[in-house]
């Protein structure tokens, strides 16, 4: 599977679609509108992240400028009824962070001016999404308690990369409560999900 690349944009064949070549070979990918206003020229060098889409009858590449892009790309592949091209209207329309917000809020109307997306659609889209996408907890006066860079955010990442989904973690932090070092929630977050299975 190709999960990136870098190299020289090439050529733009389609709206919504890039060509760039790394070492020689063309690799054509699908982007959010967000990553074509962010290339550049013809010519310059691009990074992309990619999500390798495998079908019965093609292999389709999907190109982001930023990794929590492409992970909420995935999230919103794995929410029933979305394929890629909706899950690319989606993020055409919204920043990760702006459809966050939107599921974190209920926000059923911002869903819906994604085209393609009604209310039944957006309905069950927040309902999915809240268990698939890494949201931060609110505090009381609607601040992010565990954002990048605090002790319950660094935590949050530490058990991510251990394997632990959205939904585990957020229930594990919301248990152990504010206990000062990343260490210490980590290690009390870990007794909680241990005891819940």
């Amino acid at each position: 599977m190709i999960g990136s690349l870098r190299g020289t944009f090439l050529d733009r064949p389609s709206p919504g679609e890039v060509i760039v070549e790394v070492q020689g070979v063309g690799y054509r990918a699908s982007v959010p509108t967000s990553v074509l206003a962010s290339l550049g020229g013809l010519g310059s060098e691009v990074f992309l992240h990619v999500h390798t889409h495998v079908r019965e009858d093609a292999i389709v590449l999907f190109g982001f400028a930023h990794a929590d892009e492409r992970r909420c790309f995935e999230a919103l592949l794995g929410a029933h009824g979305v394929g890629p091209s909706l899950a690319l209207a989606i993020l055409s329309s919204m920043s990760p962070a702006a459809l966050s917000t939107a599921v974190l809020e209920d926000d059923l109307d911002t869903l819906c001016l994604v085209p393609g997306v009604g209310k039944k659609t957006a309905a069950r889209l927040l309902l999915e999404l809240k268990a698939r996408l890494d949201l931060p907890t609110l505090g009381g006066d609607g601040a992010t308690v565990d954002g990048p860079g605090s002790p319950r955010g660094e935590a949050r990442a530490a058990l991510g990369e251990l394997g632990y989904g959205p939904d585990e973690i957020r229930g594990a932090l919301e248990a152990v409560g504010d206990l000062g070092s990343v260490e210490e929630i980590v290690r009390s977050a870990l007794h909680e999900l241990a005891r819940a299975r």
